[in-house]
């Protein structure tokens, strides 16, 4: 039988009815901490000791994982929420938007705030006074440091200082407008995968640093990526040369070096290219800038993908997003592969214009705005790439010793690349750590 007194369970039974009215932001219960926490309300009520300490045990290990406390949770999945209204907040002026969805909102808004108002400590008092337990359960709290995302504060210390959260609806639609909602503003990698974008939850994390060489091929791909962020039409590039030479680690790294400015990075396979118009199309109109990564592009005769990717980069009635630009490596100049039987000759018959269907492989690679050529590193070059990464690992050895023993991993591993470099170096800070113990 309960212990609680009444008021305490008319509070728990509030608290639900409000969170079961919610009109567009039902999804910011949808959450492991949203759904715990309404467990948790269910199971107080019924009273019952052992089940009471196992829901909040369930609600604090969710919080646990996610080093989130129930309020920040709450404040996160507001700031991220997808629905009706912050789909539309993203493309027009609050003044221009239906006036029952912004009135929705703001409802929704004060429901939020009435369980945010919820705090932990008093879900822990309910507990102990139904468990009857000695001392206050471990109510989790956030590191006092602990930042997500730097260009959430100023709006979450307003939420959090606003006697009511519906006045903040102006502010909360231009952060929207600006940073985005749903998956593109909680994720920066994407995978196309099985018909759908799916979050990369760790990407490589190589940054532009640890890279050298080639400095006017990355300066012109930073120029283009910058055109991308400012919201300017941005070409479509092609990084085309030898294995090895960090053309694949170049794309990566601008998401690191521009990550925190709204670009998104799209994984795309070449088998899954057929359905590249089709997300594009998810993309139009979201505030974040995409860059469509494909790597080691290349085509057989009469691949789909290639029909595909043609598409979107000559454009068809539908005009391309200006917010996506599509950034290929490949180590085949010609991206569609050609055979000597396939040059016209005079006794051909089979096509009148034969000459031409050859031009249009020959040309693909043109349809990109810019072709960056990366071409393999001499000596000097390769060896200013290890010590450049030696630096970065912080290994003290002879530069002798470095250069003699990089040449030789060149010669018995795959030649001089940066690949090569970053195998050697690798090996290098391994072996000194391992010599060390």
């Amino acid at each position: 039988m309960s212990s609680l007194q009444p008021h305490a369970i008319a509070k728990m039974k509030f608290l639900q009815r409000q969170a079961a009215s919610l009109l567009l932001y039902q999804g910011v219960m949808e959450g492991a901490i949203g759904r715990a926490f309404l467990h948790l309300l269910e199971t107080l009520q019924r009273g019952d000791t052992p089940d009471s300490l196992q829901a909040y045990g369930d609600w604090f290990r969710v919080q646990a994982e996610r080093c989130q406390s129930w309020q920040n949770y709450l404040l996160t999945q507001i700031l991220r929420a997808e629905n009706p209204f912050t789909r539309q907040a993203q493309q027009s002026d609050l003044d221009i938007l239906p006036r029952s969805l912004t009135a929705a909102a703001r409802r929704d808004l004060g429901i939020l705030q009435t369980l945010y108002q919820c705090e932990g400590v008093q879900i822990a008092l309910w507990v102990q006074a139904i468990a009857q337990l000695p001392d206050l359960p471990i109510i989790w709290e956030d590191a006092p440091d602990r930042v997500e995302k730097i260009e959430e504060l100023p709006l979450r210390r307003k939420l959090a200082a606003l006697d009511n959260w519906g006045d903040g609806l102006e502010p909360l639609a231009a952060h929207y407008r600006r940073y985005g909602t749903g998956k593109f503003a909680r994720n920066q990698a994407f995978r196309w995968q099985k018909g759908e974008l799916r979050a990369i939850a760790n990407p490589d994390p190589v940054h532009l640093s640890q890279l050298v060489g080639y400095e006017s091929q990355r300066e012109m791909l930073l120029k283009n990526t910058e055109f991308l962020l400012a919201g300017y039409p941005a070409l479509n590039v092609l990084l085309y040369g030898s294995r090895g030479s960090g053309k694949s680690s170049l794309i990566k790294a601008l998401l690191h070096r521009y990550g925190d400015r709204g670009l998104r990075l799209i994984e795309f396979a070449k088998s899954d290219l057929g359905a590249l118009p089709e997300a594009i199309e998810q993309l139009r109109g979201v505030p974040q800038k995409f860059i469509i990564f494909v790597d080691d592009l290349s085509f057989e005769e009469d691949d789909d993908a290639f029909k595909a990717l043609k598409v979107v980069l000559e454009g068809n009635l539908t005009a391309r997003p200006q917010n996506v630009a599509v950034y290929a490596t490949s180590n085949r100049r010609h991206l569609v592969r050609e055979f000597f039987e396939e040059r016209p000759r005079p006794q051909d018959a089979d096509e009148v214009h034969h000459w031409d269907t050859v031009q249009e492989k020959l040309s693909f690679a043109d349809r990109f705005g810019l072709t960056l050529t990366f071409e393999p590193p001499d000596q000097d070059a390769y060896l200013a790439i290890v010590r450049h990464l030696t630096n970065l690992a912080g290994l003290d050895i002879d530069p002798e010793d470095l250069d003699y023993r990089a040449r030789q991993w060149a010669t018995r591993h795959n030649g001089r690349s940066g690949r090569t470099a970053r195998q050697f170096v690798d090996f290098l800070t391994a072996e000194f750590a391992v010599s060390e113990k």
